[in-house]
This record gives structure tokens, C-alpha cells and sequence, in this order.
């Protein structure tokens, strides 16, 4: 007789054929991850075009979608996660775009107008989106975070230092360049987005202004750097204190990140 607990105990196999059937429910065959993501990252931001983002239901969603429930629950446990990551996918297109371009600067436009790129593609999801962050404080916060994160990546990715004192303050500057720029988006209607590319473009411009500002740096050195004060100074960047809000560009401040 076996003991309890053993491979042939009634405990065993009555716990073999639920482990098997979850794992068919968790994952189905032939439907890579990233494909699952890109499907119903889709699908919520249409959801959410049509009855705003409050009302977002990621089951119905990936029903919509044809997609198997198991799967996007192991992936997406809230609509939070679902921002998480297509803002790491907008990232990934981002740095794939900016890495043939020779100066800072021309990588990081055209990264920032990559990200663009990927929100347009589910402008009015997102349109919705932004609109429900004003009276959002937990999303708000949590795309703060991950907004910070993605242009501390896309500093990294134009080769500008973003570690340290100073390269917290452009990390910092990149991300009020990025709201003065989703300003422009959010009324920017145009096929090329050509008023994004223009806030974009003069962002950049004043930013190389102030990077310029800094000790040890050549008025002649093109860097594509953007600060949270055009005016800082030598004593103001040896400070530890907190980076003061910025100066330009500004962006109104019902801006949410994102």
C-alpha cells in the first residue's frame, strides 16, 4: 500500500490533472508574449476610447480580443500594468529608432518622436487616458515614476550622461520637455504631427542653451540635454537639494506624465 503523500497515494493523482489543466489554461501554445501584450494593449486603449479609462475592464477587454483569460491575468494583474508596459514597449521602438543618428541630439529627437509615434497609434485611448489622470492620483503617480525611468533610458540611449547631480537634473529636464511636448500632441491633429515636432524641436533648442550654462562645458558643444532651471548656476549644481521646477520648457500644470 502507499504511503501517503506518494506517487500513487489518491493526494497524487488528484493533483496531477489540475496542475495540467491550469498550465493549459495559463499559457496557450503559439501565442508569444509579445504579441499577447501588443493585442491587448489594443484592446483596452480602444476600450477606453469608448467609455473612457475609469472604465476599463482588462477581462472584458481580452475577451474582445479573442485572448485567453489565463494568460493576460499572469501578465496583467491591473490596468496599471498594462501602462507599464506598453510605456516599456513605446521605450524599446525609442531606442531602436535614436541609434543611427551621429549627434545627441538628432538621437534624442528622434526618439522622443518615436515614443510620439506609439502613443498616436492609440490616440484616443489615451486621449481618454490623460483626461481620467487629472483626477487619478494613484495613476498619475505611478506613470511619474515610469516616465522618469523612460527618459533616464532615452539619455542613456543618445549617449548624455544622466547619473549624478547633474544628470538628474537633465533626466528631470527631458521629462518636462516630454509634458511641454504632450501638450502640443494632445491638440496636434496634423498627419506628421508637425506641431509635436516643433514643441519637440524647441525644447531641444533650449535645452542645448542651458546645458550650455553648466561649469566645464564648451559653448560649442552640442549636447542635447534639457534642465529643470535655464538659469542654473555653478553653486546651484553642487547642491544636493531638490531640483527646483522647471523653467523651460513649461508645461501647464494639469500636464499629466505618461
Amino acid at each position: 500500500m502507499p504511503l501517503p503523500g506518494g506517487p500513487g497515494s489518491l493526494r497524487a493523482k488528484s493533483t496531477a490533472k489540475p496542475l495540467d489543466t491550469f498550465r493549459s489554461v495559463a499559457h496557450v501554445p503559439g501565442m508569444e508574449d509579445q504579441q499577447l501584450d501588443q493585442t491587448l494593449i489594443a484592446a483596452v486603449f480602444n476600450q477606453a476610447a469608448l467609455r473612457g479609462w475609469a472604465d476599463v475592464n482588462i477581462a472584458e477587454a481580452a475577451r474582445d480580443a479573442g485572448l485567453p483569460l489565463g494568460q493576460v491575468r499572469a501578465r496583467f494583474p491591473g490596468r496599471g500594468a498594462v501602462l507599464l508596459r506598453f510605456g516599456v514597449m513605446a521605450d524599446q521602438a525609442a531606442l531602436a529608432a535614436g541609434s543611427s543618428e551621429p549627434s545627441p541630439r538628432e538621437r534624442l529627437f528622434d526618439m522622443v518622436m518615436s515614443r510620439f509615434d506609439a502613443l498616436q497609434q492609440h490616440r484616443a485611448g489615451i486621449l481618454q487616458l490623460l483626461r481620467a489622470m487629472r483626477t487619478d492620483p494613484a495613476t498619475s503617480m505611478l506613470l511619474y515614476g515610469a516616465t522618469l525611468r523612460s527618459m533616464k533610458w532615452l539619455l542613456d540611449g543618445a549617449s548624455i550622461p544622466s547619473t549624478g547631480i547633474v544628470g538628474g537634473l537633465r533626466v528631470h529636464g527631458l521629462l518636462a520637455l516630454w509634458l511641454y511636448a504632450v501638450r502640443a500632441w494632445e491638440s496636434d491633429d496634423s498627419p506628421d504631427l508637425s506641431a509635436t515636432m516643433a514643441a519637440v524641436d524647441r525644447g531641444l533648442d533650449r535645452a542645448i542653451q542651458a546645458e550650455n550654462m553648466l561649469p566645464g562645458r564648451s559653448p560649442a558643444e552640442e549636447a542635447a540635454a534639457v534642465f529643470t532651471d535655464a538659469g542654473l548656476t555653478d553653486d546651484d549644481a553642487a547642491t544636493e537639494a531638490s531640483p527646483p521646477e522647471p523653467a523651460s520648457p513649461q508645461p501647464k500644470p494639469d500636464t499629466p506624465p505618461i
